[in-house]
């Protein structure tokens, strides 16, 4: 079910500085999305790519409502995969699946306490 590693989102209240710093390290700036939380704060989403151009990103977020780093999971179909892990009783689902710019994202704590997102269609 579980099909690479996408991506690992860091939280940061300067996003501009952190783009800076991980770019001296010879990281390069890929996609950002502008977002607003629910009370209508503005924050962003940088996709930072390695030289290694089968590797996965490092992703950045400032977004004040949310400062956990995220291990993101590329899965094929996130709604099945949130169907088939729901008859899971060990996993709890922090966020169902919703729709984003490029599929679909759900929410998951796994019986070790570890909280992983789940992306794709």
């Amino acid at each position: 079910m579980f099909s690479k590693l996408e991506c690992v989102c860091v939280p940061t209240k300067d996003i501009e500085s952190s783009i800076s710093f991980y770019s001296g390290l010879g990281l390069q700036e890929a996609w950002r999305i502008k977002r607003t939380t629910q009370s209508g704060t503005p924050w962003t989403l940088v996709g930072l790519r390695f030289p290694h151009e089968k590797s996965s990103e490092l992703v950045l977020s400032d977004n004040p409502e949310n400062q956990r780093t995220e291990v993101e999971i590329l899965v094929p179909d996130v709604r099945r995969a949130y169907e088939d892990l729901s008859e899971n009783e060990a996993v709890q689902w922090i966020e169902k699946p919703f729709a984003t710019e490029s599929g679909h994202v759900a929410v998951m704590r796994a019986p070790d306490d570890n909280v992983f997102v789940l992306v794709g269609a």
